[in-house]
């Protein structure tokens, strides 16, 4: 028991390490950035900043395109896991749904905009199908489209998780009861998600109001806050106070969204019991769900075929001859090759070493007697990571490595990926490690194995699917992550994401098209791949026993 002890706080140590040192540490960073002056410390950069016009606007503006965004995107994900668990829409349509809400995950945000230019421009795909464009892409409506595109995946994978655990025996109570179909839809449907509904709002106005690729691609004069930071940053004149002013301003709705997500827990409902029963028919509610999901899927579906169909074409818009030629050419370019290899060995690593972080914090959290104050301190990290702008820890990583040996190297941008994206994965773990039987590791004390080899033998094969997934989340979204990256990536470690921002200013969108092709291919690719690990490990461990029994039968 106390070997166990020892490697259990061995293993919290290092995460509370590695923490301290690329997260607190870097955001201290920032903060003191921000209060450098040539007199000492001091709050001038604020004033600056906070003075200024044209920063107050971009914070505006921010505020407004992330709240109308976040409100469309929740209500239309809403309608999406509406249909799928309370409709009797066709299954084909349902996984048509399920598919094409979760594509957006898979690409870079920089690639939305030039995709939405590609099909709304005035040259644009949409726009030749319609025979007209009928508003104009920069600005105002391209980040709205952006936007909701790209925070759709996160608000229906909450809205359709929660929808699966609704008891639905109540609405069939409401009904015996009397209730007006408007009183059992709040009671028995929007009632119990209004926690899951709310959490979705704040999850994807953060994503928005912190988002830097799609203002990258299609802002135009309607200035946000992230092009704002990264125009400080990287600009013709790089002032890294006043960006570091940027930085913590934009920490603020990460300290608000914590304090509010922590409230809403309050506010969900689950049921000891679910309940299935069949769905009441109903050829109207079918219909308008049905055609308003299938609406969202078109409109998503549509925005990215020009990813498939532009690498493809001599010269859009005016020789539409279909042609390989073009996407050779990009893939023959050593440069391009180098920075896909970049990417690739960037997301392995980063799910490695990702999966092991976040495997050893569920181990402390999941499965140890560890005190309760223990385990929170690993929570809370989990909590701050899932809130910390990615620019943000970008600039931080900037400011706190710049002028160390990690400058310029792949282990910085592993481990900034690693930082970022912790949350999801630790959480993933953390209930998957919960739900296995607590008793494990003491019967196999009794039996004389340890700890570590119990872990090793006994949990780590039951988590393993688990396991996979989580592996998957971090290759996906290191593959496709700029917010962070593109401060700290130098010419030698330049990623696809990077490059595609690059490419931008020399306005070679057919070269930007196969490289998030690319990635689009990779990331199915690794989906396929981690989702058919487990069938052919069931698959030997069924031929190993057939082989035992026919072999004992032989014996016999």
């Amino acid at each position: 028991m106390h070997r166990k002890a020892v490697e259990i706080k061995t293993i919290f140590l290092l995460i509370l390490i590695l923490f301290a040192v690329f997260l607190g540490y870097p955001l201290l960073r920032v903060l003191v950035k921000s209060l450098e002056t040539s007199g000492g410390l001091g709050v001038a950069h604020y004033m600056e900043m906070w003075g200024s016009r044209g920063f107050l606007q971009s914070l505006g503006n921010s505020f407004l395109i992330a709240e109308i965004s976040s409100l469309i995107t929740t209500l239309l994900a809403f309608f999406m896991a509406y249909t799928i668990n309370q409709t009797n829409v066709s299954p084909v349509i349902k996984k048509m749904i399920s598919l094409a809400a979760a594509l957006p995950m898979l690409l870079p945000t920089i690639t939305y905009g030039f995709a939405i230019i590609y099909s709304f421009g005035k040259q644009g795909l949409i726009t030749k199908l319609l025979g007209r464009q009928f508003f104009e892409i920069y600005g105002f409506n391209g980040l709205l489209i952006g936007y909701v595109i790209y925070t759709i995946p996160v608000a229906f994978l909450l809205i359709n998780n929660t929808f699966r655990y609704i008891d639905k025996k109540f609405i069939v109570v409401s009904r015996i009861m009397g209730d007006s179909p408007a009183k059992t839809f709040w009671i028995t449907i929007v009632r119990p998600l209004l926690g899951t509904l709310a959490a979705a709002f704040v999850q994807t106005f953060f994503l928005s109001f912190t988002d830097y690729g799609i203002p990258a691609a299609v802002g135009g004069e309607f200035h946000v806050v992230a092009t704002t930071l990264y125009n400080e940053m990287l600009g013709a004149i790089p002032n890294f106070q006043n960006g570091a002013v940027v930085a913590v301003t934009m920490l603020a709705p990460s300290t608000v969204s914590i304090l509010i997500l922590n409230y809403l827990e309050r506010y969900n409902i689950r049921y000891t019991k679910i309940s299935e029963i069949e769905i009441k028919k109903n050829a109207v509610r079918d219909l308008v769900f049905g055609a308003v999901s299938l609406a969202v899927c078109g409109c998503v579906l549509s925005i990215f075929a020009v990813i498939f169909i532009i690498p493809f074409i001599k010269g859009w818009p005016y020789d539409m001859a279909f042609s390989f030629n073009k996407f050779l050419e990009t893939m023959e370019g050593s440069n391009l090759t180098m920075v896909y290899k970049n990417s690739i060995v960037v997301a392995v690593l980063t799910a490695c070493l990702g999966t092991i972080t976040a495997y050893g914090a569920a181990l402390v959290t999941g499965r140890s007697s560890m005190p309760a104050r223990v385990k929170a301190v690993v929570d809370s990290i989990a909590l701050i990571t899932n809130t910390i702008p990615g620019m943000v820890l970008g600039i931080a990583f900037l400011f706190a490595f710049s002028r160390t040996p990690l400058h310029n190297t792949f282990m910085i941008l592993i481990v900034c990926n690693v930082v970022h994206f912790f949350s999801t994965p630790y959480l993933m773990m953390k209930g998957s490690l919960e739900k296995m039987n607590s008793s494990w590791e003491m019967t196999a004390m009794l039996m004389g194995d340890n700890w570590f080899k119990t872990i090793v033998r006994v949990v780590t094969p039951n988590a393993g699917p688990t396991i996979l997934e989580v592996f998957g989340y971090y290759f996906i979204n290191a593959m496709v992550t700029i917010s962070a990256v593109i401060f700290i990536a130098g010419a030698r470690t330049m990623v696809i994401t990077t490059k595609i921002k690059e490419l931008q200013h020399f306005a070679k969108f057919d070269e930007i098209f196969v490289l998030s092709l690319l990635i689009l291919a990779t990331n199915l690719a690794a989906k396929g791949v981690l989702k058919a690990i487990p069938a052919l490990i069931q698959k030997r461990e069924e031929n190993q026993k057939t082989a035992a029994a026919a072999n004992g039968g032989a014996a016999l």
